[in-house]
């Protein structure tokens, strides 16, 4: 069965920079869609990054993370990779890597088949 296995979390000062990996299992990773969620205690989850693994191009990104994340793939590893910089202490949450064959993007983080059990991000 399809797994997702996050890593790369921990705590950073604001400004620091982690960067988180998904490394996926019984997955056709170079077809589909891998994001990053997140979701901070009492808030709802929200979109961070997608990108469409097929080409690498089609990438989405919220906009409050533009310009200070980067979401990036290994076929050959089958990992998906969140480099993120400038961190700020909003940024704050557990990180879910999801991956779904059809859907690519934000907006409808439900629409995401597989998930994996996150990562925490704590940004002071």
């Amino acid at each position: 069965h399809v797994q997702l296995v996050e890593s790369g979390g921990g705590s950073v000062q604001a400004g620091g920079s982690l960067r988180l990996s998904c490394a996926a299992s019984a997955y056709t990773f170079s077809s589909g869609c891998m994001g990053w969620f997140r979701q901070a205690p009492g808030k709802e989850r929200e979109g961070v990054a997608a990108i469409y693994t097929g080409d690498a191009r089609t990438v989405y990104y919220a906009d409050s993370v533009k310009g200070r994340f980067t979401i990036s793939p290994d076929n050959e590893k089958n990992t998906v990779y969140l480099q993120m910089n400038s961190l700020k202490p909003e940024d704050t949450a557990m990180y879910y890597c999801a991956a779904d064959r059809r859907y690519c993007g934000l907006e409808y983080s439900s629409l995401f088949r597989y998930w994996g059990q996150g990562t925490q991000v704590t940004v002071s």
